[in-house]
């Protein structure tokens, strides 16, 4: 994209009203006086709609007091507030020039009977605005799912100390040895006392 161009569409504004030759509209127009600024509204049918991009302008004429005035206004102009319609009109050409030569009821189209009264917008960076959610929407999807945290409570680990004597294993062997000997007395005197309870009994 050219720098002009570029520089063109960000002038441009997001919505613009839809404008038809022929229709009455009221265009409300923000007017500047000294540090106060006010909004004046113009009402008159539209005589032509033309350019294009920043430049597209559109003209409209009214009657004031029997004298014709016309105003040209930038559709884009941050001036221009709103356009809104009052009348839908019938036209079967572009430029309605010739009602510059009618006077009174002469220099009004003829009204379309039954047609709605409706304020459309014509959307026209709708475009870049789209273009935005799903590139995200991308992202999101590419992303890896993740885990829903959970909460992890810290356990203390108390260390336990042996208080258990380390021992020589030959003293543990000695220990062992002198044990039995003991055992084999104590099963000796038993057997000695079964035999004296035997011949006594005898």
């Amino acid at each position: 994209m050219d720098i002009i161009k570029s520089i063109e569409h960000e002038q441009l504004k997001n919505k613009i009203p839809e404008l038809k030759v022929g229709n009455t509209v009221r265009v409300h127009v923000r007017i500047k006086e000294g540090n106060k600024e006010r909004i004046q509204v113009f009402e008159g049918i539209i005589i032509k709609v033309q350019g294009g991009g920043v430049n597209q302008t559109f003209t409209v004429r009214k009657i004031s007091y029997g004298v014709g005035v016309e105003k040209t206004f930038l559709i884009h102009s941050p001036l221009v507030e709103k356009v809104e319609l009052v009348r839908v009109g019938k036209a079967r050409r572009a430029r309605l020039y010739y009602l510059r030569d009618r006077v009174g009821k002469a220099a009004k189209t003829k009204e379309q009977v039954g047609a709605r009264i409706e304020n459309r917008e014509i959307v026209i960076k709708e475009d870049l605005v789209q273009e935005e959610p799903v590139e995200e929407a991308s992202k999101v999807e590419s992303a890896p799912e993740e885990a829903p945290s959970i909460e992890t409570e810290k356990v203390e680990v108390q260390e336990t100390v042996d208080t258990v004597k380390e021992e020589a294993v030959e003293d543990v062997k000695a220990k062992s040895e002198e044990v039995k000997p003991e055992e084999t007395k104590s099963e000796e005197a038993k057997k000695e006392d079964k035999k004296e309870t035997e011949k006594k009994a005898d």
